[in-house]
């Protein structure tokens, strides 16, 4: 699957709210050293850097796309490509980010025990993942994915993504650290451009299991029955901005 970071950055700043807001709630002040894993373009190393301007930080995506922007970014940051389910790196860091990332990653029965194995005593695992598979934007892309004659090609697509319920990470990590916060935001992102900026949105994240492995001729076709889906589903207002609801859900263990 390929990323663009250039892509992924045109809503940076409506991305960038639940990082601030899972920084905010890491319970721990001294940190020497942190992760970034699956930090695209930089952004959420960046503001992990600005919450703690003294600690050494590594970031760490699998895309090469991703990390040549954030080395240009971050020109002073060690950044790597490696894959969170193989990353190799046995730590002991104080804190390990994750913001949306681990829900491309499968097995996390398996995986957020062995990132908190990565953690020094007292260390932070603080992650976000978007909660919002149930919501229109998602329900469309995979409603579109089985419609069209594209149908074959795709009908794997949809299992890409993992995410469990919040009782789920409660029950599995509970017993494995010492504090655990869990909570759920929704965000309500006011979008210029009516049901176009929807599509540009997901075009960098969420649709891109979808739309890569299609010709141009048939991206092109998939995006514009999605806008049409989109449409109907997200009205628009007046002065033709939509308002896209996006729910996340938050995970800080401490150990």
């Amino acid at each position: 699957m390929s990323w663009s970071s250039e892509q992924y950055s045109k809503f940076e700043h409506e991305r960038n709210r639940p990082i601030r807001d899972l920084l905010f709630n890491i319970p721990i002040t001294k940190v020497n050293y942190a992760a970034d894993i699956g930090c695209g373009p930089g952004n959420s190393t960046e503001l992990l850097r600005a919450k703690f301007p003294n600690a050494r930080i590594t970031g760490m995506d699998s895309s090469e796309n991703m990390i040549e922007a954030a080395r240009k970014r971050m020109p002073d940051v060690h950044f790597e490509v490696d894959d969170i389910s193989s990353w190799r790196d046995p730590g002991p860091y104080d804190v390990i980010l994750a913001n949306a990332a681990l829900q491309w990653v499968s097995d996390h029965q398996t995986l957020f025990p062995a990132l908190i194995s990565k953690l020094a005593k007292g260390g932070c695992l603080a992650v976000q993942m978007p909660d919002n598979f149930d919501e229109p934007a998602h329900r469309l892309m995979r409603e579109t994915a089985a419609k069209g004659p594209w149908a074959t090609k795709l009908n794997q697509t949809s299992k890409r993504m993992t995410r469990e319920g919040a009782e789920w990470y409660y029950r599995s990590l509970r017993d494995k650290v010492a504090t655990l916060d869990i909570w759920r935001t929704v965000y309500h992102h006011p979008l210029q451009s009516g049901p176009a900026a929807i599509v540009e949105w997901f075009k960098g994240t969420g649709l891109r299991p979808f739309i890569d492995p299609l010709d141009d001729a048939e991206r092109k076709a998939f995006l514009a029955q999605y806008e049409e889906g989109t449409a109907k589903e997200y009205p628009q207002y007046a002065d033709g901005s939509v308002l896209l609801p996006f729910p996340r859900l938050f995970i800080v263990a401490t150990i």
